[in-house]
């Protein structure tokens, strides 16, 4: 049984108006990022894009401007904040910090209460509510001794450090957890919308049941009710048949994009087309046969293991645990226009979270302390990239 909240404000209310007046619409609106909300729908889409939309070079490049700040522990999801700083969440510890992206600075805000670290499970993906500049609130998906869940808390940086977090109030709960598998990243959509990516956790019939919310895409309000709009009836579910969505992100003209990880053969970057089938367990990879959508890009396995993903200048910039590596995946429409380009290879280790930064800026951050992999060090960082 899924258990929401059935509250809906008068902002979200709004919002549905909006996205239900504009739902066939391919829309020609400003990205979303991260914690970032901008009027729009996903539920239309180009396969290649417009005449007008402009395919970056082939090849990019990547410079690594400065370490932002180290000493991180297990960190895993990034939420820029909009008057500066940025904001990070511990895995294992179940604490938030916010980094001064200035100076480096570190400051706990406080430590989520009911999560249950174990595993890949834990204080997972972090995000902004769309009226953060009014609310504070910060949403937070983690794992309990029961499921996986979303709630928020209001940010009061007045508070001593450690004292910062608010109660969380449950927005949605009932994800299934495993050990593996529990998805967690977060991400509010242009439409202003809160879109969850979620495992199979170990059970693969999960991923192909439409009533499960294993192995799937959530669209929801703020709330946590069923978006309007959804592809189906009364439910959160917005694509299916994934494995473990790892990265949510949006290109500059309200496009969805995921990764999530394979089994053994292929790891995928996706196009998101709500109500769409990805295959999994039935196919990995390109070539899944009738009925499945299939990537615009795979990797082997040990090249990948995809983690977050970003948008900006034209690419969707991919985040490697195993492969330690980033990626780079020039767009044309939701196609790729050229092979995608490596970076960064084995020089910082695992990568968990990249996060757009503005203009030709990317967040960056490393995943060497959560036990898993080979450490390439005690400690975590932030850094910022420049990137074309």
């Amino acid at each position: 049984m899924i258990v929401q909240r059935r509250v809906v404000s008068a902002v979200t209310a709004a919002a549905a108006l909006l996205l239900t007046a504009g739902c066939s619409s391919d829309g020609g609106q400003p990205s979303g990022a991260e914690g970032s909300p901008s009027p729009s729908s996903t539920a239309a889409q180009s396969p290649s894009g417009s005449a007008a939309e402009q395919t970056p070079p082939a090849k990019g490049s990547v410079k690594v401007v400065r370490t932002v700040a180290t000493g991180l522990k297990s960190p895993w999801g990034l939420a820029p904040l909009p008057g500066g700083g940025l904001l990070v969440s511990s895995r294992d510890e179940a604490t938030i910090t916010r980094v001064d992206e200035k100076t480096g600075e570190k400051t706990e805000l406080g430590e989520v209460p009911g999560v249950a670290a174990s595993g890949e499970g834990g204080l997972l993906g972090i995000a902004l509510s769309p009226d953060y500049a009014s609310d504070h609130m910060v949403y937070a998906y983690f794992t309990s001794a029961s499921d996986n869940r979303i709630v928020r808390m209001r940010y009061d940086e007045k508070k001593p450090s450690g004292e910062q977090l608010g109660e969380p109030d449950t927005v949605f709960r009932g994800i299934p957890k495993g050990v593996i598998h529990n998805g967690g990243r977060i991400a509010f959509g242009p439409d202003g919308m809160l879109y969850a990516g979620t495992g199979e956790s170990g059970d693969t019939g999960l991923s192909q049941d439409k009533e499960s919310l294993g192995g799937k895409i959530l669209r929801m309000t703020p709330d946590g009710e069923p978006a309007p709009g959804n592809p189906f009836p009364d439910s959160v579910v917005y694509s299916y048949g994934h494995r473990n969505v790892q990265g949510l992100a949006w290109d500059d003209r309200q496009r969805l994009f995921a990764s999530e990880f394979g089994q053994e053969t292929w790891d995928e970057l996706n196009a998101i087309k709500p109500g769409d089938n990805y295959g999994w367990p039935e196919a990995e990879g390109k070539g899944g046969g009738s009925g499945f959508h299939d990537p615009l890009a795979q990797w082997s396995t040990d090249e990948a293991s995809p983690s977050g993903i970003a948008f900006a200048g034209g690419s969707v910039w991919m985040a490697g645990l195993r492969g330690e590596r980033l990626w780079r995946v020039p767009l044309k429409g939701t196609e790729a226009a050229a092979d995608p380009q490596a970076f960064l290879e084995g020089e910082y280790g695992r990568l968990r979270t990249v996060v757009a930064a503005g203009g030709d800026r990317l967040w960056l951050v490393t995943s060497n302390t959560d036990g898993r992999g080979d450490a390439k060090g005690d400690d975590d960082r932030v850094l910022e990239l420049r990137v074309t």
